[in-house]
Protein backbone atom coordinates (compact mmCIF):
# COMPACT_ATOMS: atom_id res chain seq x y z
CA UNK A 1 0.00 0.00 0.00
CA UNK A 2 1.18 3.61 -0.57
CA UNK A 3 2.85 5.45 2.30
CA UNK A 4 0.60 8.45 1.60
CA UNK A 5 -2.96 8.54 0.24
CA UNK A 6 -4.65 11.73 -0.92
CA UNK A 7 -8.33 12.09 -1.77
CA UNK A 8 -10.21 14.87 -3.55
CA UNK A 9 -11.30 16.35 -6.85
CA UNK A 10 -8.94 16.99 -9.74
CA UNK A 11 -10.29 18.94 -12.71
CA UNK A 12 -9.18 19.53 -16.24
CA UNK A 13 -7.68 23.01 -16.45
CA UNK A 14 -7.76 25.36 -19.42
CA UNK A 15 -4.95 27.93 -19.50
CA UNK A 16 -4.23 30.58 -22.20
CA UNK A 17 -0.73 30.55 -23.63
CA UNK A 18 -0.12 34.15 -22.54
CA UNK A 19 -1.34 36.53 -19.82
CA UNK A 20 -4.55 38.37 -20.60
CA UNK A 21 -8.30 37.99 -20.42
CA UNK A 22 -9.82 34.66 -21.37
CA UNK A 23 -12.17 36.38 -23.79
CA UNK A 24 -9.20 37.25 -26.00
CA UNK A 25 -7.47 33.87 -25.83
CA UNK A 26 -7.06 32.22 -29.22
CA UNK A 27 -6.46 28.80 -27.66
CA UNK A 28 -6.28 27.05 -24.30
CA UNK A 29 -3.73 24.48 -23.19
CA UNK A 30 -5.29 21.55 -21.33
CA UNK A 31 -3.69 20.80 -17.98
CA UNK A 32 -4.99 19.36 -14.72
CA UNK A 33 -5.48 20.96 -11.34
CA UNK A 34 -6.42 19.69 -7.91
CA UNK A 35 -4.98 20.35 -4.46
CA UNK A 36 -4.79 16.70 -3.43
CA UNK A 37 -3.32 15.43 -6.70
CA UNK A 38 -0.78 18.28 -6.61
CA UNK A 39 0.40 16.94 -3.24
CA UNK A 40 0.43 13.38 -4.57
CA UNK A 41 2.50 14.31 -7.63
CA UNK A 42 4.93 16.39 -5.56
CA UNK A 43 5.50 13.48 -3.19
CA UNK A 44 5.82 11.00 -6.05
CA UNK A 45 8.59 13.06 -7.63
CA UNK A 46 10.44 12.93 -4.30
CA UNK A 47 10.33 9.14 -4.41
CA UNK A 48 7.47 8.70 -1.93
CA UNK A 49 5.00 5.88 -2.56
CA UNK A 50 1.67 7.69 -2.96
CA UNK A 51 -1.89 7.07 -4.07
CA UNK A 52 -4.74 9.35 -5.09
CA UNK A 53 -8.43 8.46 -4.99
CA UNK A 54 -11.41 10.35 -6.40
CA UNK A 55 -14.38 10.17 -8.77
CA UNK A 56 -13.98 11.16 -12.43
CA UNK A 57 -16.49 11.35 -15.23
CA UNK A 58 -16.40 8.57 -17.80
CA UNK A 59 -15.40 11.15 -20.41
CA UNK A 60 -12.34 12.17 -22.42
CA UNK A 61 -11.19 14.84 -20.00
CA UNK A 62 -11.59 12.37 -17.13
CA UNK A 63 -9.23 10.06 -18.99
CA UNK A 64 -6.84 12.97 -19.47
CA UNK A 65 -6.81 13.62 -15.71
CA UNK A 66 -6.30 9.94 -14.95
CA UNK A 67 -3.49 9.53 -17.48
CA UNK A 68 -1.60 12.62 -16.25
CA UNK A 69 -1.71 11.60 -12.59
CA UNK A 70 -0.96 7.94 -13.26
CA UNK A 71 1.89 9.01 -15.53
CA UNK A 72 3.54 10.65 -12.50
CA UNK A 73 3.82 7.28 -10.78
CA UNK A 74 0.83 7.88 -8.49
CA UNK A 75 -1.36 4.87 -7.70
CA UNK A 76 -4.84 5.53 -9.16
CA UNK A 77 -6.26 2.04 -8.67
CA UNK A 78 -9.02 3.33 -6.36
CA UNK A 79 -10.27 6.06 -8.71
CA UNK A 80 -13.89 5.50 -9.74
CA UNK A 81 -15.30 6.49 -13.14
CA UNK A 82 -18.90 7.71 -12.90
CA UNK A 83 -21.17 7.38 -15.97
CA UNK A 84 -23.40 10.32 -16.94
CA UNK A 85 -21.57 12.86 -14.77
CA UNK A 86 -18.83 15.18 -16.07
CA UNK A 87 -15.29 15.66 -14.85
CA UNK A 88 -14.91 19.12 -13.30
CA UNK A 89 -13.46 22.00 -15.31
CA UNK A 90 -11.77 25.21 -14.39
CA UNK A 91 -10.25 28.02 -16.42
CA UNK A 92 -7.51 30.40 -15.40
CA UNK A 93 -6.32 33.79 -16.57
CA UNK A 94 -3.59 36.18 -15.48
CA UNK A 95 -4.61 39.84 -15.65
CA UNK A 96 -2.36 42.63 -14.36
CA UNK A 97 -0.23 40.09 -12.55
CA UNK A 98 -3.20 38.61 -10.68
CA UNK A 99 -4.45 35.05 -11.25
CA UNK A 100 -8.20 34.55 -11.56
CA UNK A 101 -9.93 31.16 -11.55
CA UNK A 102 -13.34 30.24 -12.94
CA UNK A 103 -14.77 26.93 -11.71
CA UNK A 104 -17.28 24.68 -13.46
CA UNK A 105 -17.55 21.88 -10.94
CA UNK A 106 -21.21 21.93 -9.81
CA UNK A 107 -22.66 18.49 -10.49
CA UNK A 108 -19.26 17.00 -11.31
CA UNK A 109 -18.52 13.35 -10.68
CA UNK A 110 -16.25 14.22 -7.75
CA UNK A 111 -18.98 16.28 -6.08
CA UNK A 112 -20.88 13.01 -5.48
CA UNK A 113 -18.15 11.42 -3.35
CA UNK A 114 -19.61 10.20 -0.07
CA UNK A 115 -18.68 7.76 2.73
CA UNK A 116 -17.42 4.45 1.30
CA UNK A 117 -16.19 6.23 -1.86
CA UNK A 118 -13.22 3.89 -1.62
CA UNK A 119 -12.61 0.63 0.23
CA UNK A 120 -11.23 1.67 3.65
CA UNK A 121 -8.95 -1.37 3.53
CA UNK A 122 -6.87 0.79 1.17
CA UNK A 123 -5.71 2.62 4.30
CA UNK A 124 -4.18 -0.49 5.86
CA UNK A 125 -0.43 -0.01 6.15
CA UNK A 126 -0.61 3.61 4.98
CA UNK A 127 1.30 6.15 7.06
CA UNK A 128 -0.50 9.41 6.11
CA UNK A 129 -3.92 10.33 4.73
CA UNK A 130 -3.96 13.85 3.28
CA UNK A 131 -7.25 15.76 2.93
CA UNK A 132 -8.09 19.38 2.19
CA UNK A 133 -10.84 21.89 2.83
CA UNK A 134 -11.66 22.04 -0.88
CA UNK A 135 -13.50 18.70 -0.85
CA UNK A 136 -16.08 19.40 1.89
CA UNK A 137 -16.96 22.67 0.15
CA UNK A 138 -18.18 20.79 -2.94
CA UNK A 139 -21.32 19.23 -1.44
CA UNK A 140 -22.87 17.82 1.70
CA UNK A 141 -21.94 14.32 0.54
CA UNK A 142 -18.32 15.40 0.09
CA UNK A 143 -18.26 16.90 3.59
CA UNK A 144 -19.51 13.56 4.94
CA UNK A 145 -16.84 11.80 2.88
CA UNK A 146 -14.04 13.82 4.51
CA UNK A 147 -15.43 13.15 7.99
CA UNK A 148 -15.67 9.43 7.19
CA UNK A 149 -12.18 9.21 5.69
CA UNK A 150 -10.61 10.97 8.68
CA UNK A 151 -12.39 8.64 11.12
CA UNK A 152 -11.36 5.56 9.13
CA UNK A 153 -7.75 6.73 9.13
CA UNK A 154 -7.74 7.38 12.88
CA UNK A 155 -9.27 3.98 13.63
CA UNK A 156 -6.32 2.38 11.79
CA UNK A 157 -3.62 4.51 13.41
CA UNK A 158 -2.97 6.44 10.19
CA UNK A 159 -1.72 10.02 10.58
CA UNK A 160 -4.31 12.43 9.19
CA UNK A 161 -3.10 15.58 7.46
CA UNK A 162 -5.55 18.40 6.67
CA UNK A 163 -4.87 21.56 4.66
CA UNK A 164 -7.52 24.24 5.20
CA UNK A 165 -7.10 25.34 1.54
CA UNK A 166 -9.96 27.86 1.73
CA UNK A 167 -11.83 28.62 -1.51
CA UNK A 168 -14.02 31.70 -1.14
CA UNK A 169 -15.84 30.88 -4.40
CA UNK A 170 -17.06 27.60 -2.94
CA UNK A 171 -18.27 28.56 0.55
CA UNK A 172 -18.27 31.46 3.02
CA UNK A 173 -15.64 31.77 5.77
CA UNK A 174 -18.10 30.85 8.51
CA UNK A 175 -18.88 27.49 6.90
CA UNK A 176 -15.19 26.76 6.31
CA UNK A 177 -14.40 27.63 9.95
CA UNK A 178 -17.21 25.46 11.30
CA UNK A 179 -16.16 22.42 9.27
CA UNK A 180 -12.44 22.77 9.98
CA UNK A 181 -12.98 23.09 13.73
CA UNK A 182 -15.37 20.13 13.70
CA UNK A 183 -12.69 18.00 11.99
CA UNK A 184 -9.81 19.08 14.26
CA UNK A 185 -10.14 16.21 16.78
CA UNK A 186 -9.45 13.78 13.91
CA UNK A 187 -6.47 15.77 12.54
CA UNK A 188 -2.82 15.19 13.45
CA UNK A 189 -1.09 17.62 11.06
CA UNK A 190 -2.84 20.87 10.18
CA UNK A 191 -1.79 23.27 7.41
CA UNK A 192 -3.18 26.77 6.97
CA UNK A 193 -2.05 29.77 4.92
CA UNK A 194 -1.73 33.09 6.70
CA UNK A 195 -4.11 34.76 4.23
CA UNK A 196 -6.85 32.15 4.68
CA UNK A 197 -6.28 32.17 8.44
CA UNK A 198 -7.04 35.89 8.49
CA UNK A 199 -10.06 35.41 6.20
CA UNK A 200 -11.57 32.64 8.33
CA UNK A 201 -10.34 33.26 11.88
CA UNK A 202 -9.18 36.87 11.73
CA UNK A 203 -5.68 36.00 12.98
CA UNK A 204 -2.49 34.26 11.85
CA UNK A 205 -0.11 34.53 14.81
CA UNK A 206 1.27 32.08 17.37
CA UNK A 207 -1.72 32.43 19.68
CA UNK A 208 -3.99 31.62 16.77
CA UNK A 209 -1.97 28.46 16.10
CA UNK A 210 -2.25 27.51 19.76
CA UNK A 211 -6.03 27.94 19.66
CA UNK A 212 -6.26 25.47 16.77
CA UNK A 213 -3.85 23.02 18.38
CA UNK A 214 -6.07 23.02 21.46
CA UNK A 215 -8.81 21.49 19.29
CA UNK A 216 -6.75 18.40 18.47
CA UNK A 217 -3.85 18.68 15.98
CA UNK A 218 -0.43 17.84 17.40
CA UNK A 219 1.28 20.07 14.83
CA UNK A 220 -0.01 23.27 13.23
CA UNK A 221 1.89 24.67 10.25
CA UNK A 222 1.17 28.26 9.19
CA UNK A 223 2.33 29.08 5.65
CA UNK A 224 3.41 32.72 5.35
CA UNK A 225 4.32 32.97 1.68
CA UNK A 226 7.40 35.04 0.90
CA UNK A 227 8.36 35.35 4.56
CA UNK A 228 8.50 31.59 5.20
CA UNK A 229 6.43 29.62 7.70
CA UNK A 230 6.22 28.51 11.29
CA UNK A 231 5.02 25.42 13.10
CA UNK A 232 3.59 24.86 16.54
CA UNK A 233 4.68 21.40 17.68
CA UNK A 234 3.79 20.67 21.27
CA UNK A 235 4.67 23.84 23.14
CA UNK A 236 7.43 24.87 20.73
CA UNK A 237 7.17 27.40 17.93
CA UNK A 238 9.69 26.78 15.15
CA UNK A 239 10.25 29.21 12.27
CA UNK A 240 11.95 28.86 8.90
CA UNK A 241 12.70 31.58 6.36
CA UNK A 242 11.60 31.38 2.75
CA UNK A 243 14.00 30.84 -0.15
CA UNK A 244 14.34 33.92 -2.35
CA UNK A 245 13.34 33.07 -5.93
CA UNK A 246 11.74 34.82 -8.89
CA UNK A 247 7.99 34.15 -8.82
CA UNK A 248 6.29 33.17 -12.08
CA UNK A 249 3.09 31.44 -10.93
CA UNK A 250 2.02 31.05 -7.31
CA UNK A 251 -0.84 28.59 -7.93
CA UNK A 252 -0.07 25.24 -6.32
CA UNK A 253 2.64 26.60 -4.03
CA UNK A 254 0.65 25.83 -0.89
CA UNK A 255 0.17 22.24 -2.00
CA UNK A 256 3.88 21.88 -2.73
CA UNK A 257 4.63 23.34 0.70
CA UNK A 258 2.42 20.75 2.41
CA UNK A 259 4.03 17.96 0.37
CA UNK A 260 7.50 19.07 1.46
CA UNK A 261 6.49 18.97 5.10
CA UNK A 262 4.88 15.54 4.74
CA UNK A 263 8.02 14.23 3.04
CA UNK A 264 10.00 15.44 6.03
CA UNK A 265 7.66 13.58 8.36
CA UNK A 266 8.13 10.35 6.39
CA UNK A 267 11.92 10.86 6.29
CA UNK A 268 11.90 11.40 10.08
CA UNK A 269 13.37 14.90 9.88
CA UNK A 270 12.99 17.30 12.79
CA UNK A 271 10.39 20.07 12.60
CA UNK A 272 12.80 22.77 11.44
CA UNK A 273 14.08 20.58 8.60
CA UNK A 274 10.49 19.75 7.59
CA UNK A 275 9.77 23.47 7.36
CA UNK A 276 12.86 24.01 5.22
CA UNK A 277 11.80 21.18 2.91
CA UNK A 278 8.33 22.75 2.71
CA UNK A 279 9.72 26.21 1.91
CA UNK A 280 12.08 24.83 -0.72
CA UNK A 281 9.39 22.83 -2.49
CA UNK A 282 7.04 25.84 -2.37
CA UNK A 283 9.79 27.98 -3.89
CA UNK A 284 10.32 25.47 -6.67
CA UNK A 285 6.59 25.56 -7.40
CA UNK A 286 6.37 29.32 -7.94
CA UNK A 287 9.30 29.43 -10.36
CA UNK A 288 7.38 27.61 -13.13
CA UNK A 289 3.99 27.95 -14.80
CA UNK A 290 1.52 25.28 -13.73
CA UNK A 291 0.30 23.67 -10.55
CA UNK A 292 3.00 20.99 -10.40
CA UNK A 293 4.95 20.93 -13.67
CA UNK A 294 8.17 22.45 -12.30
CA UNK A 295 8.37 20.39 -9.10
CA UNK A 296 11.75 18.72 -8.47
CA UNK A 297 13.07 15.31 -7.58
CA UNK A 298 14.70 14.71 -4.21
CA UNK A 299 18.25 15.41 -5.41
CA UNK A 300 17.23 18.72 -7.01
CA UNK A 301 15.37 19.75 -3.88
CA UNK A 302 18.36 19.17 -1.61
CA UNK A 303 20.68 20.90 -4.06
CA UNK A 304 18.56 24.03 -3.74
CA UNK A 305 18.48 23.76 0.05
CA UNK A 306 22.25 23.33 0.15
CA UNK A 307 22.80 26.33 -2.14
CA UNK A 308 24.29 24.28 -4.94
CA UNK A 309 23.93 25.76 -8.43
CA UNK A 310 22.70 23.45 -11.17
CA UNK A 311 24.17 24.55 -14.50
CA UNK A 312 21.90 22.17 -16.41
CA UNK A 313 24.76 20.85 -18.55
Amino acid sequence: MPDVITAGETMVLGVPSAPGRLRHAAALELKIGGAESNVAIALGRLGVSVGWTSFLGNDEVGQLVLDRIRGEGVDTSRVRRVPDLPTGLYLREIVAGSTRAYYYRSGSAASTMSPDAFDPAYLEGTKILHLTGVTPALSGDCADFVRWAAREARSRGVTTSFDVNYRSKLWPPGAAKSFAEELMPEVDLLFVGDDEARAIWGADDEEFARSLAALGPREVVVKCGKTGCFALAGDRVIRASAFEVEEVDSVGAGDAHAAGYLAGVLWKRDVHERLRLANALGAYSVMTLGDYEGLPGRKELYSMMDGEEDLGR
